[in-house]
């Protein structure tokens, strides 16, 4: 999902890219999950490559991943940025039927079409169909155990209680047609967050890391790179 922004970024930064666990080459870990075990993941992955403090960017699931850590390891995140995130995501009902129905097909394809379609404007997808096709390629070869144990982790989180506790430089980044976390919920982040600065995409959806690259990478670097 990073993958337009990694050429550009690491000409003057130092990136690290992972996959959560459950997703691409991670192990997939019997569940459930919760966001805290997700970050607890980032922390052990900064221990075993020694860095004590790192700046942030995740973007939907990465960008909850990222509140938590900021909330409850301070001391770790020198600056943070959130795409197209959310402290909470209700209605959990609707995150449970989505895990009950991944595990009962033993396979993300069986939600997959309705994920994509909330994931891409449709003026972007009918224009870029080869990445629409790789995005959903990726999404359908996900593990299902551990897409539906993120999906549990995501019913459960309600991180809008520790939002005041965060120090880091705060970026927080929502796309006006985004159908997949509506960018109040961006809003409500940027409000609760001592000193963020939000910023409302005025076009892209969920994926605005892909749809709009160039804008995105643009804030990125500015947040990176703005005094401290």
């Amino acid at each position: 999902m990073w993958q337009p922004l990694v050429a550009p970024l690491a000409r003057s930064h130092h990136l690290i890219a992972f996959d959560h666990r459950g997703h691409g080459r991670s192990p997939v870990p019997e569940g459930p999950y919760e966001i805290a075990d997700l970050g607890a993941d980032v922390l052990a992955l900064l221990d075993q490559l020694n860095l004590e403090r790192v700046a942030y960017a995740g973007a939907s699931l990465g960008a909850m991943v990222g509140l938590w850590l900021a909330a409850y390891a301070p001391e770790r995140i020198e600056r943070l940025i959130c795409i197209c995130g959310a402290a909470h995501l209700p209605p959990a009902e609707a995150w449970a039927e989505r895990a009950a129905r991944v595990r009962a097909a033993a396979s993300v394809t069986v939600v997959a079409d309705a994920v994509l379609a909330r994931w891409f404007t449709p003026a972007y997808a009918a224009a870029h169909p080869d990445v629409v096709e790789w995005v959903g390629a990726m999404l359908r070869n996900s593990p299902p155990a551990g897409y539906a144990a993120c999906c549990g982790a995501i019913e459960r989180m309600d991180l809008r209680g520790d939002l005041g506790r965060i120090v880091a430089p705060t970026l927080v980044v929502g796309a006006a047609e985004d159908l997949a976390i509506a960018p109040e919920h961006s809003a409500a982040i940027a409000a609760a967050v001592p000193g963020a600065r939000l910023v409302v995409l005025a076009r892209g959806a969920h994926l605005a890391a892909i749809e709009c690259a160039a804008e995105v990478t643009g804030l990125i670097k500015d947040q990176l790179e703005a005094p401290a």
